[in-house]
C-alpha cells in the first residue's frame, strides 16, 4: 500500500497498453539520436568553419 506508483490502479489491459506505448516511445527515441548522432559532425563541422571565417573577417579590419 505504501507505493507511489498508480500501477495497482491498472487493469493489465491498461498496463500492457502502457508498456507497449512506452516501448514505442523509447524506440523512436533512440531512432532519433541515431539520427542526430549522425547528422550532427556535418553541423559542428559547417559551424566550425562558419566561425573561422568570422575571426578572418573581423582581424583584417
Amino acid at each position: 500500500m505504501g507505493s507511489m506508483s498508480s500501477d495497482g490502479e491498472l487493469t493489465p489491459e491498461e498496463q500492457r497498453d502502457r508498456l507497449r506505448r512506452r516501448a514505442a516511445f523509447l524506440r523512436e527515441l533512440a531512432e532519433a539520436r541515431e539520427l542526430r548522432r549522425r547528422v550532427t559532425p556535418w553541423r559542428s563541422r559547417r559551424e566550425q568553419l562558419h566561425a573561422v571565417l568570422r575571426r578572418r573577417t573581423f582581424r583584417s579590419g
